[in-house]
């Protein structure tokens, strides 16, 4: 069984007990449940449900495993022939989710 919810403007495939990582949530503590109610589509054995847009009282708990920062990403300007350029990088923060149960 799995679903595909919708979490902070990006779509996740889910499981149960699974562990996925998401945009950072600041309010968030570790150890706390988190419920992610937009689920656009449910698989169950053999049927699927697809919702219009999300399937109604479906919803998906997790837990929270922890925070952290994800690899560095380097994002370089260069314009031609004008000796233009310009490095810059950051690290993303994210929050770790262990998926505990998914509703239907």
């Amino acid at each position: 069984m799995f679903a595909i919810v919708d979490f902070k403007g990006f779509q996740y495939r889910v499981e149960k007990d699974a562990t996925i990582k998401v945009s950072y949530l600041a309010d968030a503590e570790i150890g706390s449940t988190v419920e992610i109610p937009n689920v656009l589509l449910i698989q169950n054995d053999d049927k699927t449900t697809v919702g219009t847009p999300t399937v109604e009282s479906a919803k998906v708990t997790a837990e929270v495993l922890g925070h952290g920062r994800d690899k560095k990403i380097i994002v370089f300007k260069k314009k031609r022939r004008k000796g233009y350029r310009k490095t810059q990088g950051h690290r993303q923060h994210f929050t770790q989710l262990k998926i505990t149960d998914i509703q239907i």
